[in-house]
């Protein structure tokens, strides 16, 4: 049954005020929901310490950004659920559905004890939040660009709907300036925290002396996440006050809305391949370049070049503000040229660039790590004794001797140019320069013979990698990149960081500005939220969500601390070239009120 949609040309006009202030008030919400949900993407290497600290640091780190795709595997759950719930009950209650779930659970993470308090129960109760945050996420998205889409004049769809687009860099840059100013008031003060193992008995650094954390890291960090009930009551306010899309009240009223949007949208194949070269031809190739642009970008350069915590978020926080303006732009644009150009170009730029341009990061970054990477270093080793670096479910223990070398290196951000097979039952070596350091294998040794093996070895690898270049102690390297407050960015190393990174951001602006009005443009009313939903948060919660803990994965395994790199790379070239074949051309000039653009 069609409905009387409304006319076109109607949808050409200037919008009203009213909907302007519509738009305006869902953007916000979602910035405000984006926030809660990359607090913990912005602290996941600080997180990791707190709930995972019963594991070496490179698989806690894995763990770190595991816990954060956990929110993301979930999404397309959410998307189903609240997708059909949009196109039953109508976007508005939706949208406060999702806004509830996603901020009592942030509430409820900054509330969370640690490992140290709780023990395994800590981890895994942090999870289950994080799932919640994603069942919430993935109904958000799909509703909000739905709603604005449905709003505004269609020769504008672009341009309005990557205003939705800005919700989640905004949201980013809303948590680093939160994150910033309690970070700079909570250390400034409060004193430092003597860190204590499992034990009971003092950590440990490289030269001998005792741990102590920064009182950010120690409790700090919880008090963004506490401090986020107040902005679901803004979003709460903000929400009660919008008004249901027109679209959907007339179509509601017509009774011509989907009995089972869910069966209609992917039940038969005339709409389920739309919903699959959407996903292999759109939001896979845009979801890895998003995620490498942003947050692969915080990660990498907080713990592979060793940029401090504060800094890091200085030089992100900055390029986020240099670059959000693209949304709007390549928005625009899209409304012009239309949307696959853009979308495609901006992932065969991040395919063509991402080689180069982290390697840079590095140098200019830490030009003593950069030049001590140079120095040869050389991994020998029974392949059998190679374990993949972490295990998800927490069982393995990675005590093997090639195991403990690879660890190692990878915490102090080693690349190693070779790995040479050795026979069944070596014990595995590392040669740094012309220094070779015997491993142990911690699965024979117990007691204090563990203890005195794996101090000698630390000793030796520290000593043999000092002599390389490497900085092992960050408060003797005078060369990496700092940040003293938030303006410090004005001198020519800093800057260059941040134009770097403010790159990342263009292509992220690219390939995220147009997406949306593309999405919508698939698929009729009647099914639009539930359709568009699904595709979007595969991509992104499944493709984009597992890139960083993927990428460090693959670099800890390889060596190389570019390797995780080919992760985004190979899917971005698969989406060049799907979405070249089989996405369509030219719905940037369709009228999406009509039954028939599917």
């Amino acid at each position: 049954m069609a409905y009387a949609s409304p006319d076109a040309t109607t949808r050409s006009r200037p919008m009203t005020s009213e909907e302007k202030k519509v738009i305006l008030a869902s953007s916000a919400g979602t910035i405000f929901e984006w926030y809660d949900f990359y607090l913990y993407g912005s602290l996941a290497s600080i997180i990791g310490a707190q709930f995972f600290t019963a594991f070496p640091e490179s698989t806690r780190n894995v763990f770190a950004l595991l816990a954060f795709a956990a929110g993301f595997l979930v999404r397309p759950f959410g998307a189903l659920v609240f997708g059909a719930l949009g196109d039953l009950i109508g976007r508005k209650y939706t949208f406060l559905a999702t806004i509830l779930i996603m901020g009592f659970s942030t509430f409820l993470v900054g509330l969370l004890p640690g490992y140290a308090s709780w023990g395994i129960a800590a981890p895994i109760i942090l999870i289950a939040l994080r799932m919640l945050q994603g069942l919430a996420l993935g109904g958000e998205y799909g509703g909000a660009a739905v709603y604005v889409a449905e709003h505004a004049p269609s020769n504008q769809r672009g341009y309005f709907t990557a205003f939705i687009q800005t919700t989640a860099t905004l949201g980013l840059l809303l948590s680093l300036i939160v994150i910033l100013l309690v970070t700079s008031y909570v250390n400034g003060n409060y004193p430092a925290v003597p860190q204590l193992g499992l034990d009971g008995q003092p950590l440990l650094d490289a030269t001998g002396a005792q741990v102590m954390l920064e009182p950010f890291k120690a409790w700090g960090w919880r008090i963004p996440f506490l401090g986020s009930v107040f902005l679901l009551l803004i979003s709460l306010y903000i929400r009660l006050q919008m008004n249901e899309s027109p679209a959907f009240k007339k179509m509601k009223e017509e009774g011509a809305q989907s009995k089972a949007p869910l069966k209609e949208a992917f039940g038969n194949w005339r709409n389920g391949k739309i919903a699959l070269i959407a996903l292999l031809g759109l939001t896979a190739g845009q979801a890895v370049v998003w995620y490498s642009g942003q947050f692969y970008a915080l990660f990498f350069i907080q713990n592979v070049v060793k940029v401090d915590q504060f800094s890091a978020n200085v030089f992100v926080a900055w390029s986020l503000i240099l670059g959000t303006a693209g949304f709007l732009f390549f928005g625009s644009l899209s409304d012009k040229i239309g949307r696959k150009p853009i979308i495609l170009g901006g992932c065969a730029l991040a395919a063509a660039t991402y080689m180069w341009v982290f390697p840079m990061l590095t140098a200019v970054a830490n030009p003593a790590l950069a030049a001590a990477q140079h120095v040869p270093v050389t991994v020998t080793a029974s392949p059998d004794d190679c374990s993949f670096q972490f295990n998800p479910v927490g069982t393995a223990q990675f005590n093997n001797s090639c195991d403990i070398v690879k660890a190692t290196l990878s915490k102090s951000s080693v690349n190693v140019q070779e790995t040479v097979d050795a026979p069944a039952g070596t014990v595995a070596s590392v040669k740094v320069g012309d220094t070779v350091v015997q491993s142990y294998d911690g699965n024979t040794l117990t007691g204090d013979a563990l203890k005195a093996e794996k101090d000698r070895f630390t000793a030796e690898i520290n000593a043999a990698l000092t002599a390389a270049g490497y900085p092992l102690v960050a408060a003797d390297n005078t060369t990496v990149a700092k940040a003293d407050h938030f303006f410090d960015i004005f001198n020519g190393q800093n800057i260059k960081i941040v134009l770097i990174l403010t790159y990342l951001i263009v292509l992220v602006t690219m390939v995220y500005g147009p997406i949306a009005a593309q999405l919508v443009e698939l698929y009729p009313t009647r099914i639009r939220y539930s359709g568009l939903s699904l595709p979007y948060h595969i991509g992104n919660g499944w493709f984009g969500g597992l890139l960083p803990a993927t990428a460090f994965a693959i670099s800890a395994q390889t060596g190389n601390i570019y390797a995780g790199l080919w992760y985004a790379i190979v899917i971005a070239v698969m989406t060049v070239i799907i979405g070249t074949l089989f996405v369509p051309n030219g719905t940037h000039k369709k009228n999406i009120f009509a039954d028939d653009n599917v």
